[in-house]
């Protein structure tokens, strides 16, 4: 196993204690192996879990799908990141009347998804002038 040194914000460093202490888990390492491979886990789909009792853990503290969902974004990280894909496409291309239509038809306009989709077609609208 490998080991690695990291810093964090005394803050931080406080809550694990306290989690530790707390017996939610058994050591501070065991804290950060679940929190990494936690992490993987939501945002690569073919990560393989390597920390012992992960699904024992993370049962234990009670994260749900939701959870995951809430940690990504409302739509669990996958529809906006398709959205950002499909804006690229035609931004790429100069397609800009496509790429205001799909951001139109999926987004309100006070969504933060749809403004930063809106930032990123700007981009695209920019680099062609």
């Amino acid at each position: 196993m490998a080991k690695d040194t990291v810093r964090y914000p005394d803050e931080v460093v406080e809550e694990i204690d306290s989690l530790v202490d707390d017996g939610m888990f058994e050591s501070k390492s065991e804290f950060y192996r679940f929190s990494a491979e936690y992490v993987l886990t939501l945002i690569t789909d073919d990560h393989t879990v390597e920390t012992f009792n992960f699904d024992e853990i993370k049962s234990e503290l009670d994260i749900t799908q939701e959870d995951h969902a809430k940690a990504l974004g409302t739509d669990g990280g996958t529809f906006f990141l398709d959205a950002v894909i499909t804006i690229r496409k035609h931004g790429l291309r100069g397609d800009f009347e496509a790429a205001e239509r799909f951001i139109d038809t999926h987004y309100e306009p006070t969504d933060q998804e749809c403004i930063i989709l809106e930032e990123l077609l700007g981009t695209y609208r920019g680099q062609s002038a």
